[in-house]
């Protein structure tokens, strides 16, 4: 793919997510659903394609330290260690969650938020300026696609874009590992 189309696609991505719609694109794990995480209704669209319950908490994609900083009022030092030693993908569940759609927001007060490094995602984190939703691209209970093709048509008709980029790729992808981080600084592993 060229990079001009790489560039179009990412403006249409960031133009969609702008009017509040919900996108499917390619992350640094599996195919993800996403939307403006600071927009309740578009995170509210989300929840309805996966026939989730909202109280199970999303995954947010960033591509900076810094916006980390902005969406959780106090990262402990583990957390910037675990980042700096995974060499994998890596989300991990902050305490004190701020500038955040609220249904975004587990009952709790956490967030799980994933620096992505992945070329593509990295880009769109970018260019669209806030953290974006990053949940698998299935409905709740069906499994995760480990590639395009295995998407199923239910949530391709659903979202609004469905990105261009990367959708040849026959390496099937997982999920990142998911690590709580306690106010203490205490760290418990949810999926290796």
């Amino acid at each position: 793919m060229s990079s001009e189309n790489y560039t179009d696609d990412i403006r249409t991505a960031v133009e969609v997510m702008n009017r509040g719609g919900v996108i499917l694109y390619p992350t640094d794990t599996i195919w993800g659903i996403g939307c403006d995480a600071t927009n309740p209704e578009a995170v509210k669209r989300v929840y309805e394609i996966k026939r989730r319950d909202d109280s199970k908490a999303l995954i947010t994609l960033v591509d900076s330290e810094a916006k980390i900083e902005f969406y959780v009022r106090d990262v402990p030092n583990v957390a910037w260690n675990l980042i700096d030693v995974s060499d994998s993908p890596l989300t991990l569940i902050y305490d004190g969650a701020r500038n955040l759609a609220p249904n975004l927001i587990a009952d709790d007060g956490s967030v799980a938020i994933r620096l992505t490094k992945e070329p593509f995602s990295s880009r769109l984190c970018r260019a669209f300026r806030r953290a974006i939703v990053s949940t698998s691209a299935n409905v709740s209970g069906e499994p995760s696609p480990k590639t395009f093709s295995q998407i199923s048509e239910e949530v391709l008709s659903a979202v609004d874009y469905v990105c261009t980029s990367r959708r040849n790729e026959r390496e099937p992808h997982k999920p990142s590992s998911i690590i709580k981080i306690g106010a203490g600084g205490e760290i418990k592993i949810i999926r290796k």
